[in-house]
């Protein structure tokens, strides 16, 4: 530790991300990434801007990426906040609108920057128990005083969506309190809250370009809600950054809300391999929970999770391990491309018949 820290940085424990190893020949399945290059469009687009536009800084407000989306998402511009990827979104979303007298709620087992953020910004929090079955019970929710909710849907790592009407219960139950539902995934299978937004001023929902669309390596996130949560959001950003979006980011961004049969056909085909994944795990004995993400979360019945990710990683593959309790028997797998995920499948086929 360093002398100079800040007595708050010494109690801070950070959010691992997964793994970036430079490894060649690695078939990479940990960190929920794309298996697909994002659409053509954006690569176009983004060599479109020219060394003059560079020359100077780009629109503090994000005005063509907000207007695409509004007119995407049939919402209106100032219902919408963009940030670096939906961690920096979600940060603000923290700073604006979760920190009051009353705890933060979330999952015990769900995004693992939820504390990370909760802790920084000075929130207490309570986390709830997902069900036997891995579920987010929002009826647990609904009966507890609180400041806010926060929750991915469909949830993280277990891949288990909600329903909308569930969600649509739980803001009925909590007129006074924000709930934040995290999109990240929502695109592979997941039911949207955002239609919600008009009838519930207490509803944000946040989504990212990093996973259906292919654009992690450009950190381009949003939220949608009400124009007062959306100002809230805003004022703090423009106490800390005035300028979160570069010109590239956002010409790609808008590009690709304008390939919408690329993104369609992509998501598509994650969506197939997901279910054929999950068909040929359950072959090879393991319990795969129902995901409408692009990853799934399995356990075998006999073979511990840290011996199979070590086992596949020896073999140049690597999956997302947990250490904690209620999931340490669990490996996530994202969902790679079909030679990738025959590989996989082909890897643990071997691993499996040892035991």
């Amino acid at each position: 530790m360093s002398q100079f820290w800040s007595p708050l940085v010494r109690t801070l424990t950070p959010y691992v991300p997964g793994e970036q190893p430079k490894i060649a020949g690695l078939i990479k399945l940990n960190t929920n990434e794309n298996p697909y290059p994002p659409s053509p469009a954006v690569m176009a687009a983004m060599h479109a801007v020219t060394a003059d536009a560079l020359r100077l800084y780009p629109d503090p407000d994000s005005s063509v990426l907000k207007q695409t989306l509004a007119d995407y998402h049939d919402v209106q511009p100032n219902e919408i906040f963009v940030g670096n990827g939906s961690d920096e979104v979600l940060a603000f979303a923290f700073m604006a609108l979760l920190k009051h007298s009353s705890p933060l709620l979330f999952p015990d087992i769900t995004y693992s920057f939820y504390p990370v953020y909760a802790n920084l910004f000075g929130i207490d929090y309570e986390e709830i128990p997902l069900t036997d079955t891995m579920e987010i019970d929002t009826t647990e929710y609904a009966k507890r005083d609180c400041g806010g909710i926060i929750f991915p849907n469909p949830n993280a790592p277990t891949g288990i969506p909600l329903p909308l009407a569930k969600i649509e219960a739980l803001l009925n139950a909590k007129p006074d309190s924000v709930v934040v539902v995290d999109e990240a995934y929502v695109d592979f299978g997941g039911e949207s809250a955002m239609p919600l937004i008009h009838a519930y001023p207490n509803l944000l929902v946040v989504r990212t370009f990093s996973k259906s669309r292919s654009l992690a390596g450009l950190r381009v996130g949003f939220a949608v809600g009400n124009a007062a949560l959306i100002e809230g959001m805003e004022r703090v950003k423009n106490s800390f950054n005035s300028y979160p979006m570069d010109r590239l980011a956002v010409a790609g961004a808008v590009a690709s809300y304008g390939d919408d049969a690329y993104f369609r056909q992509t998501t598509k085909a994650i969506m197939e391999s997901r279910e054929e994944m999950t068909a040929e795990l359950e072959k090879l004995g393991f319990s795969v929970l129902p995901s409408r993400a692009n990853f799934i979360f399995a356990r075998h019945p006999s073979i511990p999770a840290v011996q199979l990710a070590a086992g596949l990683r020896e073999r140049a593959i690597i999956v997302r391990h947990f250490k904690h309790p209620r999931i340490d028997q669990y490996l996530r797998i994202s969902i790679g491309n079909p030679e990738e995920c025959r590989l996989l499948v082909q890897t643990l086929t071997l691993l499996t018949s040892r035991f």
